[in-house]
C-alpha cells in the first residue's frame, strides 16, 4: 500500500487550485452549520426571556422573580427547562448513526437534503408552539436535523476541499456555527424588546430561513467525488466532477487514490466491527476523545448560559443578551482567524495557544466569582465587565482551537474505509457529552458554584497535555495518505506497526 502511494504527486500534494465551484458548493453545505449555531444561540437567549418562562415554564419564573433566599447559583435550576434545551441533542444523536447509513449507501447529499427538511419542520413547530410538548417535539425534530447536518456536512467538505486548504474550508463549519449563533443572539435582542411578549415566536421560527437556503442548495449541490466512486461504477463521472471541482484536467493521480482508497472501503461490509480493530486504534481514541474534550472545555456552558450567567453575575436582562452578541462576535472572529492560519501553522501549534488561553482565563472567572458573588451577593460593575473580558479571552482561545479543530481533526483522520463509522462515532460523543453537559450544568452550578470553572479548566489542561503528546500534525497530509502518520508517530507506531509486522509475517 505504502508503495503505491508514494506515486502521488510530489509531497503528496494534487494538482489543483481552489475553484468557484468548490467555494460556492462548501458555502451551501456550511448552511448546516448556521442553522445548528443559529440553534444553540436561540434556545439560550430564549430561555432568558420573561415571557417565554412565563408561559412555559413557571416555576423557573416564579423562582426568578420572588425567591429571594434562593442562591444566585441555583436559581434556573429546572429538569423541565433543561430538557427543552437538550432534548435536541438525543434526537441528534438517534439521526447521527441513522444518517450514516444514508451517507454511505445514497451519497453525502441525501443526508444534506434530509437534515435541511427536518429543519424546516421544526422551526415550523417551534415558532407555532402552544404548550409545551409542541415545543419540545419541534426541537427533536430540530435535533434530527442537526444529526443529520453534523453528520455529512464535515465529511462534504473534507472530501470537496483540496487537501492543500482542507482545514480551511472545514474551519468554515465551525465558522458557520458562529455565524449562526451570533444571528441568533442580534435577532434575541430584538425580539425581546417586542411588546406583547411574543418575540420568542420571531427567534423560534426564523430557523427556517437557513433551513430552507440548505434544503434548497442541496438540491443543486454537486456529490463528492469520493462518494460517486464509492456508489457507481462508472468512474467517468466522478473524473469529470474531479476536473471541474479542481480546475485543471490533470486529476488522474487523485482520481487514482480515491479508487483504491473506494475499493479497499468496499471490501468492508461493517464499518463499526472494522473501525475496533488495532490497526485502527488511534483514529478510534481521536473519534472518541476530541469530541469528549470539545465538550468539557465548558465552551457549551458559555454558550447555552452565557445570558444566564451574566444574570447570576446580575446584569439585566437586556444587557445580557448584548454581552452574548459582543462574546459572538469574538467567537466568529477568532474562528475566522484560525480558517486563515490553521493550514500554516499547524493544528497543533493552535490547541496549545487555545488551551493556554482557555485555562487562565477559566481560573481568574473562577477566581473572581468566587470571592466577589456569593450566595446572594451581586459583582459590582467593574468585576461585571472584567468577568465579560475573561470570558471574551477564553471565546477566542476555543474558537481557534478545540471550536473548528475539534470538527477538522476527526473529519480528516479517516481512511475511507471507516470515514463514515468514524465520523459517526465523533458526532455521538459529540451529542453525548452535550447532552450531558447540558443536562447537569445548571445543578452543577447550584451545587459547585464558582468551582465549576475550576472543574473544566482542569480539563483543559488534561486535554492540552493529550494534544502535545498523542496528536500527530496532520496539516498538508492528503487524506488518501492519512494512515502514514500514525506509523511515524513515536507512540502510536508501537500499536499500528506491529499490525503491519504481523500481516508480512502471514504472507
Amino acid at each position: 500500500m505504502a508503495v503505491a502511494l508514494a506515486i502521488t504527486g510530489e509531497g503528496g500534494q494534487y494538482n489543483g487550485r481552489m475553484t468557484l465551484f468548490v467555494v460556492l458548493s462548501c458555502m451551501m453545505a456550511a448552511m448546516g452549520g448556521v442553522i445548528f449555531g443559529y440553534d444553540i444561540g436561540i434556545s439560550v437567549g430564549v430561555t432568558s426571556m420573561e415571557p417565554f418562562l412565563k408561559k412555559f415554564f413557571p416555576d423557573v419564573y416564579r423562582k426568578m422573580k420572588e425567591d429571594t433566599k434562593i442562591s444566585n447559583y441555583c436559581k434556573f435550576d429546572s429538569q423541565l427547562l433543561t430538557s427543552f434545551t437538550s432534548s435536541l441533542y438525543v434526537a441528534g444523536l438517534f439521526a447521527t448513526f441513522l444518517a450514516s447509513s444514508v451517507t454511505k449507501a445514497f451519497g453525502r447529499k441525501p443526508s444534506i437534503l434530509a437534515g435541511g427538511a427536518a429543519f424546516l419542520a421544526g422551526s415550523a413547530l417551534g415558532g407555532a408552539a402552544f404548550n409545551v410538548y409542541m415545543l419540545i417535539f419541534g426541537r427533536i425534530l430540530l435535533g434530527i436535523g442537526v444529526g443529520f447536518a453534523n453528520q455529512s456536512v464535515p465529511l462534504y467538505l473534507s472530501e470537496m476541499a483540496p487537501p492543500r486548504y482542507r482545514g480551511a474550508i472545514n474551519n468554515g463549519f465551525q465558522f458557520s456555527i458562529g455565524i449562526g449563533a451570533l444571528v441568533a443572539n442580534l435577532i434575541n435582542f430584538g425580539t425581546e424588546k417586542i411588546e406583547g411578549g411574543w418575540g420568542w415566536r420571531i427567534s423560534l421560527a426564523m430557523a427556517a430561513v437557513p433551513a430552507s437556503i440548505l434544503t434548497l442548495g442541496a438540491i443543486f449541490l454537486p456529490e463528492t467525488p469520493n462518494s460517486l466512486i464509492q456508489n457507481s461504477s462508472d468512474h467517468d463521472k466522478a473524473k469529470t466532477l474531479l476536473q471541474r471541482i479542481r480546475g485543471t484536467g490533470d486529476v488522474q493521480a487523485e482520481l487514482d487514490d480515491l479508487i483504491k482508497a473506494s475499493s479497499v472501503a468496499k471490501s468492508i461490509n461493517h464499518p463499526f466491527k472494522k473501525i475496533v480493530q488495532r490497526k485502527y486504534r488511534p483514529q478510534l481514541v481521536m473519534a472518541t476523545a476530541i469530541p469528549f474534550f470539545q465538550q468539557v472545555t465548558g465552551i457549551n456552558v458559555i454558550a447555552f448560559y452565557a445570558p444566564i450567567l451574566f444574570r447570576t453575575i446580575g446584569i439585566g436582562e437586556s444587557a445580557s443578551l448584548l454581552s452574548s452578541v459582543v462574546t459572538g462576535v469574538v467567537g466568529a472572529g477568532s474562528t475566522f482567524i484560525s480558517m486563515l492560519i490553521v493550514d500554516k501553522f499547524g493544528r497543533r501549534a493552535l490547541f496549545m495557544v487555545g488551551g493556554i488561553q482557555m485555562f487562565v482565563s477559566q481560573m481568574l472567572v473562577g477566581g473572581i466569582m468566587a470571592a466577589q458573588l456569593g450566595d446572594h451577593g451581586t459583582v459590582s460593575k467593574g468585576y461585571a465587565y472584567l468577568v465579560i473580558f475573561l470570558i471574551c479571552i477564553y471565546v477566542a482561545g476555543f474558537g481557534w482551537s478545540w471550536g473548528p479543530l475539534g470538527w477538522l481533526v476527526p473529519s480528516e483522520i479517516y481512511q475511507l474505509e471507516i470515514r463514515s463509522a468514524g465520523q459517526s462515532i465523533t458526532v455521538a460523543v459529540s451529542f453525548v457529552f452535550t447532552f450531558v453537559v447540558a443536562q447537569t450544568f445548571l445543578s452543577m452550578l447550584c451545587h459547585f458554584k464558582a468551582g465549576i470553572f475550576f472543574f473544566f479548566g482542569g480539563w483543559v489542561v488534561v486535554m492540552t497535555a493529550f494534544v502535545y503528546f498523542l496528536l500527530p500534525e496532520t496539516k498538508y497530509v492528503p487524506i488518501e495518505q492519512m494512515e502514514k502518520v500514525w506509523k511515524e508517530h513515536w507512540f502510536w507506531k508501537r500499536i499500528v506497526g506491529e499490525e503491519d509486522d504481523e500481516i508480512k509475517t502471514h504472507h
